[in-house]
């Protein structure tokens, strides 16, 4: 694929990347979603689902680019999509420490425009014992922190400079983590819907055949270094 398709393709994955994230500032300048019953938990879900979305689309380059050689441009894009994954990922914990757990932003910018920035500290130490209370009591909010975490290490570790100064080998060991990610995410979907509710099954559907095709392949690959070794053992049985 030429320089020029990849990118405009580019292009096109950025515009289609960031179209859930207008499509949130629409709801908010047109006023919908002040008008929704409870818009702080509906910003919640939205960017929770698309940062699923997201990173499950990451994770689906690497054995959609092995069905063909015609495909494996798709390889090109995986950075890509994965900081965006993660950018939805901030937005949703920015949600749950900005709106849901009470810091006044309009208290913090009017301290900025007064010339006194420190009350962003301040408010900050208002809602943090009530953070560290819900970290403590509620187990999805320290598996889906936990998969922040994970994404901010990738999201930092991306840059090529990064992965040279790593070194291949341990800059591939610490990205594989991100099926640590992904499984921390499904299960942080999980604990937080309400018990009986089925909703994230679609997630878990797709990251558990992601799952699988990987197993599939490493045995497949496995079992094909393992042939040449017991043709040469055949081959000096024969020539005894």
């Amino acid at each position: 694929m030429s320089k020029r398709s990849i990118i405009a393709l580019k292009f096109l994955l950025h515009l289609l990347c960031l179209a859930p994230f207008i499509y949130l500032l629409h709801l908010y300048r047109n006023g919908t979603l002040e008008l929704n019953p409870d818009p702080v938990n509906y910003i919640t879900h939205f960017t929770g689902d698309w940062t699923l979305y997201i990173l499950l689309a990451t994770l689906a380059i690497t054995p959609l680019r092995r069905l063909s050689p015609r495909i494996s441009f798709l390889i090109r894009f995986r950075r890509l999509i994965g900081l965006y994954a993660f950018f939805y990922a901030t937005l949703h914990l920015a949600t749950y420490v900005f709106l849901f757990s009470g810091y006044d932003i309009a208290t913090a910018l009017s301290g900025i425009r007064s010339g006194h920035p420190g009350e962003i500290i301040t408010q900050w130490k208002i809602i943090w014992p009530a953070i560290v209370d819900d970290l403590l009591k509620r187990r999805f909010i320290q598996v889906g922190l936990l998969a922040w975490v994970i994404l901010f290490l990738l999201a930092a570790t991306s840059p090529s400079f990064v992965m040279r100064a790593m070194g291949g080998k341990n800059w591939q060991r610490l990205h594989r983590l991100v099926y640590v990610a992904a499984i921390a995410g499904v299960i942080h979907f999980w604990w937080l819907v309400k018990t009986g509710v089925r909703t994230p099954w679609k997630d878990t559907a797709v990251l558990t055949v992601l799952l699988l095709a990987r197993i599939v392949y490493m045995v497949w690959k496995r079992s094909r270094k393992s042939k040449p070794a017991i043709k040469i053992n055949a081959a000096a049985v024969r020539a005894r």
